[in-house]
Parts: structure tokens; C-alpha cells; sequence
């Protein structure tokens, strides 16, 4: 397992070798002790989440002010998408920035990401299972969203129409997160 920094501070690509033969394909997506010890970080897993999305969706742009953090690793086991990290840290010399990483079934790509940053993808395939392990489990009343239509963030999402939930497209944008004092800092 390789883990190597991604340009927004608090955030990794993983990559897991996918290994291949007649029956099929098998790869380690996660594996403590060794993953972690590369970033200097504790993670531990409180709550596994799975979703399923038909192309076009986008999920996200979603991050969490609970006290404890809320730590990500993000794999795409069946189809691909395009995974973003967004820096909504209100210190950070990156703040507004994000980056992008395509994710598939094969590719033996993950994403881990620290609690205070912005999380989002779109399904790029019919049909796209990620599957996420989490370091504390889901409080609703420290949920948060970004609109992932942000025209500040400008994110190219590649597939048009985009499908978002009713919650996703009514959230409000950064600047507005940040003038009512609901961003994270580092």
C-alpha cells in the first residue's frame, strides 16, 4: 500500500495493488496499522458507509464541525467517479482550493481525508458504489454542506445533467458558510 500527500494538507491518495486472474480481482482497501503510520495520523474506524449512484450524481460537497473530526477513506469498488477534496478551512493558505482524483473499481485508487475538510463526487459510470469508513459516527446536528454548484469553487463536474439531492442543491455556497461562521479552521 502506497500513501502519498495530496496538494491540500490533511489529505492522501492511497494507491492498493489490484491483483488480477481468472476469478476475478482482489485488492487490501484498508488496512490500519500500516496505512496510518505513513501519515503520522490516528484513525479509527467508528461507522462504514456504502452508496450507490446512477451517473450524473453528485454527492457532496459535505464535511462535519463534530468536535471529535470526522476522518474519511473513500473507495469506489464498482464503477468510477470523480472524487474532490475541497479546502473550506477558513486558515489555511489553501482555503477555496480543491483537488480531484478519479476513483474506480479497478484502479486501486482511495482518497483518506482529515475532518475538517470538504468531501464530494460525481458518478461518472451507470452505476458507482463507494464505500467510506469514518472516525465517528454520523450527528446530524454537526452535518454540514457546501452547494457543489459553487461558482467561486468553479468545479468542472464532467458530466452533465447533474442529479443532486434537494439538500445538496439548496445548501448555500462558501462565502456564505464563512460569513455565518461555519467553516472549520485547521
Amino acid at each position: 500500500m502506497k500513501i502519498e500527500k495530496m496538494s491540500i494538507s490533511g489529505a492522501w491518495q492511497v494507491y492498493s495493488p489490484v491483483m488480477m486472474d481468472n476469478r476475478g480481482a482482489f485488492k487490501e482497501w484498508f488496512k490500519q496499522p500500516e496505512s496510518l503510520e505513513q501519515t503520522g495520523s490516528v484513525f479509527n474506524v467508528s461507522q462504514s458507509n456504502v452508496s450507490k449512484s446512477k451517473k450524473g450524481v453528485i454527492r457532496g460537497i459535505h464535511y462535519s464541525l463534530n468536535p471529535a473530526g470526522q476522518w474519511k477513506w473513500i473507495s469506489c469498488v464498482s464503477g468510477s467517479i470523480l472524487d474532490v477534496v475541497v479546502d473550506i478551512r477558513i486558515d489555511s493558505p489553501t482555503f477555496g482550493n480543491f483537488e480531484e482524483v478519479e476513483l474506480n473499481g479497478s484502479n486501486g485508487k482511495s482518497i483518506l481525508i482529515q475532518g475538517n475538510l470538504g468531501h464530494a463526487f460525481q458518478s461518472l459510470s451507470e452505476d458507482a458504489i463507494v464505500v467510506y469508513n469514518i472516525n465517528s459516527v454520523y450527528m446530524p446536528e454537526y452535518e454540514k454542506d457546501i452547494n457543489p454548484l459553487d461558482k467561486f469553487l468553479n468545479i468542472r463536474w464532467p458530466i452533465f445533467p447533474q442529479i443532486l439531492s434537494e439538500k445538496d442543491s439548496k445548501a448555500l455556497y462558501l462565502q456564505d458558510k464563512l460569513k455565518l461562521g461555519e467553516l472549520p479552521y485547521a
